[in-house]
């Protein structure tokens, strides 16, 4: 009498398909974190210190890629690409505490000259094409007081950026900290995914797809 063994016992069966399910979950962390740590990674906007760029309840995509490939945790560029740029919206660590990301706009790079004259912003002596630079408070503080309105001349050293928030009356930013190191900078926010004002109205719709300018 033959016996037939093409066919699998169903103990067999299940434990292929649970090991199919596993390689897959497996493959797609793998996957998932790969693209987080070197390509995309999402952040959720906490404070108004960008707005009317972004405002408290944006969540958006960071290019990771940018500015070059980095060794996690050790934030030593591999494969570098390029370096930020005037205008260019950054996340960053912040460097009163790294454990906290940050995110502002860029307005000086390396060797730089930043001054801050009444709220007018000059670069290298010439003022600074400022379209997104948004002031509310109309009170102008001395800079022996404390430095949101006016500040310098300063130089920016190597490797280093100056950075601003849009929110200019309301931000906690390079005029008070100083400046952000390049390994610093985790990537160039832009494109707004979902947005959601739990406040008022609930989402909002029409940031949808909104990318950083």
């Amino acid at each position: 009498m033959e016996n037939n063994n093409s066919s699998e016992s169903p103990v067999r069966a299940k434990k292929n398909i649970f090991r199919e399910y596993g390689e897959a979950i497996l493959i797609a962390v793998i996957l998932a974190l790969f693209i987080r740590t070197f390509v995309v990674q999402a952040f959720k906007i906490p404070s108004g210190s960008m707005k009317p760029t972004l405002l408290v309840g944006d969540h958006i995509l960071v290019n990771k890629f940018i500015y070059g490939i980095k060794i996690p945790f050790w934030d030593i560029t591999l494969i570098p690409v390029k370096k930020p740029q005037h205008g260019d919206v950054v996340v960053f660590k912040f460097p009163e505490d790294p454990k906290k990301d940050f995110i502002k706009r860029v307005i000086g790079v390396a060797g730089d000259t930043i001054e801050i004259r009444n709220k007018k912003v000059y670069i290298n002596n010439k003022p600074f094409k400022d379209p997104y630079g948004n002031y509310l408070d109309p009170h102008i503080i001395p800079g022996e007081a404390r430095p949101r309105d006016n500040l310098g001349p300063v130089t920016i050293p190597a490797d280093s950026l100056f950075v601003m928030g849009d929110n200019r009356d309301h931000s906690y930013d390079s005029r008070f900290w100083g400046f952000v190191k390049l390994p610093e900078v985790k990537g160039k926010a832009f494109i707004i995914y979902w947005s959601w004002d739990k406040e008022n109205t609930g989402v909002r719709w029409k940031r949808f797809g909104l990318f950083m300018r």
